[in-house]
């Protein structure tokens, strides 16, 4: 198939999706009011409650979400052939993806900006409260964690990578200063600027490499490691608006430059699919993923169509960012659809190669050996790049080999072939640095709600030793098992933890709706969480029996079944709850309005 179809098909599906699907739950379910008084307002700080015009906040919100997840993701489910991860990114993305970050945000928002443990408390008690927040934490220390790893392998012993990506944060820090005090509210204007200092960066990088600068950048993984959890701590303990969130806005727009790049550049050349649209991998045995199509077909995408990280910035830093309540469906419900397009264009770009240079790439060479395949372009491509390509898995690399043979095909860039990978492995370090920052900051805002009453003054909970305190621990938490590297023998957990996530947060919103009286609206969340419930616990449950056990892999067993316990109880503690509160009288729901910002709809 033509991969142009692809992308025409998947821009209009995900169009439509956000004109009706997306203003229908806005006006219908949430019903979103401007005149809601939000967070950002009430309990503005200049740290972090800042309302934030919809634009930045859009880059922040998106830079947040998209980390690693649409890039490897999609790459990697291409095992099973391009047609089965292109209907699942579309068809999830628009009914359970965007649906699920959308719900979320409105319901932080309503709730002070609280995190969605602290949400399920209010709505149903302190016990599934507590439950959600020990399961939230447990899997976020693991998933910051195991997101710091592709990060110090794309970074390590290359002085160009690590000076384009760290040249970052200088310019965040600048832009933030910039829009505040300097040109205050100017965001074009700001925007353009560190837009072009990043790009700098990109071009100065191979001149750093090759300068005796180059030299002192050369860092190895646990120096790596190191300054990756220094970043982490800075990012959640400085106020939002000084580095956070310039730098993750000014990333979005460089990411989705790249990618729209991608698409105008597949437009031009037209390659077709090389990859079967479904391969003999559906029913197993495949080199890359283990298991059938179903369930890992859907835990092996995650953020490409649902992911319940989104749930932690949802109720993290972006609810104390909004400027108005009318601003949540481009940020909740068009971020996820934008990451969805981001998604399809990585599975595009790794289909496109060769079929036996994708599986080349992907397995280890012994692997690859058994599929009796030959390498076709694979050896001329790794001559072109300076490196050897083969026997390189991950997805990481076969994203960046796509991308490049797509914008080498354009007869101006061919001579480019060599920076354009390494340009492209750069951008996928920043897609997945842009999560660690934020989902530190999200930490440290979870260990505040679960070690410091609620009933303490706003002002009090958000002192700056707090900020401090509960940053340091969330690092240490994280940078600490990516320093030992243990963590690297838990990244077989992140696509069911990530899924379990997105299960727990479908019981809050259930729970929120069935609050806000909007039963009849209830399918919404009930469909996509009853599949994702099914999908998920059968992969943990699978990965247990036939990975895992055979292997010697303890560890990963007791995590996996504590994960699979924790999301049970907040499954049947939330169904318990849902006749409870259905029940409840409208004098006692309104006890709950009292807590809230704006009004439950």
């Amino acid at each position: 198939m033509n991969s142009v179809v692809i992308v025409l098909i998947s821009a209009m599906f995900l169009i439509i999706g956000y004109g009706f699907y997306g203003r229908f739950i806005a006006r219908k379910v949430l019903i979103l009011n401007k005149n809601n008084p939000v967070p950002s307002v009430t309990f503005r700080d200049g740290r972090d409650y800042v309302p934030t015009d919809k634009v930045v906040l859009m880059g922040h919100h998106f830079a947040a979400i998209a980390g690693a997840g649409p890039l490897i993701g999609p790459v990697l489910a291409a095992q099973y052939g391009f047609l089965p991860g292109v209907l699942w990114i579309l068809i999830g993305s628009v009914f359970a993806g965007a649906v699920h970050d959308m719900l979320i945000l409105t319901a932080s928002v309503r709730f002070q900006g609280k995190s969605i443990a602290e949400i399920a408390k209010d709505l149903v008690g302190k016990r599934l409260g507590f439950i959600t927040s020990i399961a939230v934490i447990s899997i976020l220390i693991i998933t910051m964690a195991g997101l710091g790893i592709p990060v110090v392998n794309a970074l390590k012993n290359s002085p160009w990578g690590t000076f384009t990506v760290g040249f970052t944060i200088p310019v965040a820090i600048f832009i933030g200063i910039y829009l505040k005090y300097i040109r205050p509210d100017k965001i074009f204007e700001g925007t353009i600027i560190g837009v072009l200092l990043i790009l700098l960066g990109v071009v100065l990088g191979p001149i750093i490499q090759n300068s005796a600068l180059g030299s002192y950048l050369n860092f190895n993984e646990k120096q790596l490691s190191l300054l990756l959890s220094i970043y982490g701590f800075c990012a959640a303990a400085l106020p939002v608006w000084l580095l956070l969130l310039p730098r993750d806005y000014l990333s979005t727009y460089m990411k989705l430059g790249v990618i729209g790049a991608l698409a105008i550049g597949i437009i031009i050349i037209q390659p077709d699919i090389k990859m079967p649209a479904i391969t003999q991998f559906v029913h197993g045995g495949g080199p890359i993923v283990p298991g059938k199509v179903f369930p890992f077909l859907f835990i092996t995408i995650a953020c490409g169509a649902l992911s319940g990280f989104h749930s932690l910035i949802s109720s993290g830093t972006t609810p104390k960012l909004i400027k108005n309540e009318k601003d949540i469906l481009p940020i909740g419900f068009g971020a996820m659809l934008l990451e969805a397009f981001v998604a399809i264009m990585a599975l595009l770009a790794a289909t496109v190669l060769p079929t036996s240079d994708y599986f080349a790439i992907n397995s280890v060479p012994e692997v690859f050996a058994k599929l009796h395949l030959t390498p076709v372009d694979l050896p001329q491509l790794s001559s072109m790049v300076g490196e050897n390509l083969a026997g390189r898995p991950g997805g990481s690399v076969s994203l960046a080999v796509g991308m490049t043979y797509v914008f080498q095909s354009i007869p101006w860039l061919k001579h480019l072939m060599g920076y354009w990978y390494h340009f492209c492995i750069m951008f996928e370090a920043l897609f997945i640095l842009t999560t660690i920052d934020s989902g530190t900051r999200i930490g440290r805002y979870l260990f505040q709600d679960l070690f410091l009453q609620s009933s303490k003054p706003v002002s009090k909970r958000r002192s700056w030793f707090n900020a401090i305190l509960f940053s340091a621990i969330m690092t240490f938490s994280w940078g600490y098992l990516l320093f030992t590297g243990n963590i690297s023998t838990i990244w077989p957990l992140f696509g069911t933890a990530n899924q379990m996530l997105a299960v727990i947060a479908f019981v809050v919103g259930t729970t929120y709706l069935i609050r806000s009286r909007k039963t009849q609206y209830i399918l919404v969340t009930l469909i996509p969480m009853v599949f994702i419930a099914v999908t998920t616990l059968s992969a943990a449950i699978i990965n247990i029996f036939d990975n895992y056990l055979p292997k010697g892999l303890y560890v990963l067993s007791i995590i996996s079944a504590i994960l699979i316990v924790l999301v049970c109880l907040v499954l049947v503690e939330g169904i318990i709850n849902w006749r409870k509160i259905y029940n409840m009288s409208d004098e006692k729901i309104s006890l709950v309005k009292i807590k809230l910002i704006g009004n439950i709809n």
